[in-house]
């Protein structure tokens, strides 16, 4: 990736970076949209494209209550385009169907409520992966009331690897995507808004008001072609891994509050009489520390067999220690089944 990032050109994408161009270039090809769009991340990527898409005033948006446009990016809706979020949390508790929100559009002239105007999914949520066909259903449905449906694809590659369906398939139904380059695949920075040729020109004009307008870009582009040839390839593994992690914890008795479909699960270890903060001490100090926090773990390329071994094994001597009744710091048990208030899985699998 350094190499490939020696080897760029150091133009200025303001107005001219071959490198970059080439990477837009080849986006949206990939996603069958018109034009793309690099930026410095996926939470000034998800704004860009709500401040574009949305004009003036009252408008709302519809987006599930998990996901980072409502929960992880500082009340940006908010704060740059005035947008009032109706966040819905899906009753399945896995994702969002044209049946949970098509309640919660606003549509007609009632002047005491805030139209909608934008409804703003993402896949995956936690790791899991919001069905094709559900997103098709929703999309129908919105276009047919004149409204714009965004995407937060910042781990859509990972739907990408485990359905083997074609990025361009899997963004079509969308008025614009956000593709994050540095969760899934490993670069150091960037994410890439895709869309029509003039939504990207209008959101041009919002980065460069936002403070995105960078210099000597190419070098950024370089290590992101890195990461699609041959860091994509190797996501097949990394979900492989997840899921020998998840069959680990269930033979150990661990609960699962949320699978590995792809590279996340969530976990509660108090079946086995085991705390949060015993396992994240415990893991930071072995041999080859392992950082953990909460019970999100996550997978990544850089992940090796022999880390989830030694995480599984750490679990297995916790277990077997207060099997034992051996002495020693007790942290209270993790609570049943989630941490409401943390916002993490309900549902146990």
């Amino acid at each position: 990736m350094y190499e490939y990032a020696t080897k760029a050109s150091l133009g200025d994408a303001v107005f001219h970076d071959p490198s970059t161009q080439a990477l837009e270039a080849h986006m949206a090809q990939l996603t069958g949209k018109e034009a793309a769009l690099l930026v410095a991340s996926g939470t000034m990527s998800n704004q860009l494209a709500i401040r574009t898409h949305l004009c003036q005033p009252p408008f709302s948006i519809v987006c599930d209550g998990r996901s980072h446009i409502n929960k992880y990016e500082s009340g940006g809706a908010a704060l740059h385009t005035g947008a009032h979020l109706i966040p819905i949390v899906p009753p399945n508790g896995h994702h969002l169907t044209l049946k949970d929100i098509s309640p919660h559009v606003v549509l007609g002239e009632d002047i005491h409520c805030a139209p909608t105007r934008l409804i703003c999914l993402e896949n995956t949520v936690d790791g899991l992966i919001l069905p094709q066909s559900d997103i098709v259903d929703i999309t129908q449905f919105a276009h047919e009331n004149n409204i714009l449906v965004h995407l937060d694809g910042a781990r859509l590659w990972h739907v990408a690897a485990t359905t083997n369906t074609p990025m361009s398939v899997l963004c079509a139904p969308f008025d614009s995507v956000s593709l994050c380059f540095s969760k899934g695949l490993g670069a150091p920075m960037g994410t890439c808004l895709v869309g029509s040729k003039a939504f990207i020109q209008k959101a041009k004009w919002f980065r460069k008001a936002f403070g995105g307008g960078m210099r000597q870009t190419g070098i950024i582009a370089a290590a992101i072609a890195y990461a699609l040839t041959y860091n994509f390839p190797q996501l097949p593994r990394v979900h492989a891994l997840a899921k020998r992690l998840e069959q680990g914890l269930r033979d150990l008795g661990v609960r699962i509050l949320s699978p590995a479909e792809t590279c996340i699960l969530y976990y509660d270890p108090s079946p086995i009489g085991i705390g949060y903060q015993e396992v994240q001490d415990s893991a930071a100090a072995l041999p080859r520390p392992i950082t953990i926090v909460g019970p999100r773990l996550v997978v990544h390329i850089q992940m090796t067999t022999e880390a989830v071994d030694d995480f599984l094994a750490l679990l297995r001597t916790l277990k077997e220690k207060m099997k034992d009744g051996v002495d020693g710091v007790r942290y209270p048990p993790s609570p049943s089944g989630t941490d409401a208030k943390g916002g993490y899985p309900t549902a146990q699998f």
